[in-house]
């Protein structure tokens, strides 16, 4: 299998955009001997949104015989690159075998294909969007989903060989296509990790059985003081929840998230009732801790998971056995492109220079072909995600 090809592209003209991105295709053609791509992603930013139906009959027309799958966002991104708040694309093609994958939509359900694992893109208006992830991720056998919701200020839609508005759609792959994905956290906890005891819809009431706003004062070094009086502090407070049995990643790292919180705004204040009001639904038995949003740990946090990726595709050698024992090859994966979804309050303002999030991954994974997207969520497993980024690499054994 052949290494992916990657190209992106910045002009306020799509056109010219499209046709700069070009030819990068077609020398890493030439050069890697693709004969056939296969599949492939476009995501582009809202200023070419309103053009999207022209820009893939215009992709359609120079790759015959590609799948399009992708998205806008308001900012999108490519290996050590991103783009935010200016016309540009993104386009990465690979040569995947079509058996191995299906691309779907609500006009297209994956009906007899096995997925294992799938990229979803998704339009943050759906109703009832968080159990359709969670539906679609019981469907697949690994129940294993990532991708994350377009993002747009002006014409929200994702791509799935047409251009699509609502619902979600993508493309998913069955057992033999390898990948490996992280999710990285963007917030920093501020309190320790509680129960919920006493919630009704988004109103929490009770904390370990302490009244919910009592336990936000006290986390955030306020206790006593009026609510009125902490304002500030709170508006600049959010939530992270977690449940019990999300342990994929294993436990949290001391003063961090693991990889199961989905980070939420605390929306409102109920005084009457001590309670909070968060921008979910929490249930008894949840727990949540508060937290802030945190340039060096999610700075860390993003380091940690291109490690983790690298020392699983790269694994050290085992040592060689005494008395001729067979001490096993270490042979790894290679890396054959990547995926990177990011929150769109990440970015390079958030991480201190422009592209300063997309050089980390550089610097971590080396030139591996790359694209991505700003969102307006993440997904992850069957959640949906806030200031978190999901890394996803294809891979191949060597």
């Amino acid at each position: 299998m052949k290494p992916f090809l990657q190209a992106h592209a910045t002009h306020p003209d799509w056109r010219l955009a499209l046709a700069l991105a070009q030819p990068q295709l077609e020398a890493q053609q030439r050069e890697h001997g693709m004969a056939r791509p296969t599949l492939g992603w476009v995501y582009l930013t809202d200023h070419y949104a309103a053009h999207a139906e022209a820009l893939l009959a215009e992709l359609n027309a120079r790759w015959p015989g590609v799948a399009w799958v992708g998205g806008v966002g308001v900012g999108v991104s490519a290996n050590g690159v991103e783009y935010i708040d200016e016309p540009a694309l993104t386009l990465m093609l690979c040569d995947l075998p079509p058996a191995s994958w299906r691309v779907f939509s609500g006009l297209r359900p994956l009906a007899d294909f096995a997925a294992h694992t799938a990229l979803v893109h998704a339009d943050p208006a759906t109703p009832e969007l968080t159990e359709l992830i969670a539906d679609l991720s019981e469907r697949t056998a690994s129940g294993y989903l990532f991708g994350g919701l377009a993002s747009s200020r002006q014409r929200t839609l994702t791509i799935a060989d047409r251009v699509l508005e609502g619902g979600l759609s993508g493309v998913a792959f069955g057992p033999e296509v390898g990948l490996v994905s992280r999710v990285t956290q963007g917030c920093q906890p501020v309190g320790r990790l509680r129960r919920v005891t006493a919630a009704q819809h988004n109103v929490i009431t009770r904390l370990d059985d302490e009244p919910a706003l009592d336990c936000l004062l006290a986390d955030l070094g306020l206790a006593g003081r009026e609510p009125r009086e902490a304002l500030t502090q709170i508006r600049q407070t959010l939530v992270g929840l977690s449940d019990p049995a999300d342990r994929a990643d294993g436990p949290a790292r001391p003063g961090a998230f693991g990889a199961d919180t989905r980070v939420r705004h605390l929306i409102g204040l109920d005084p009457g009732n001590r309670g909070i009001v968060i921008a979910d639904h929490a249930t008894e038995g949840q727990q949540l801790a508060f937290c802030q949003r945190h340039t060096e740990a999610a700075r860390r946090d993003l380091v940690r998971i291109c490690a983790e990726i690298r020392e699983e595709l790269e694994p050290e050698p085992a040592p060689v056995l005494a008395q001729g024992g067979d001490g096993g090859s270490g042979a790894g994966s290679t890396m054959l492109g990547a995926v990177y979804v990011s929150c769109s309050g990440r970015g390079g303002p958030h991480f201190g220079a422009p592209s300063a999030e997309l050089a980390i991954v550089r610097r971590a994974l080396g030139d591996v072909p790359l694209v991505g997207f700003f969102a307006a969520g993440e997904i992850a497993r069957h959640h949906l995600y806030g200031y978190t980024g999901v890394l996803t690499v294809f891979t191949a054994p060597r």
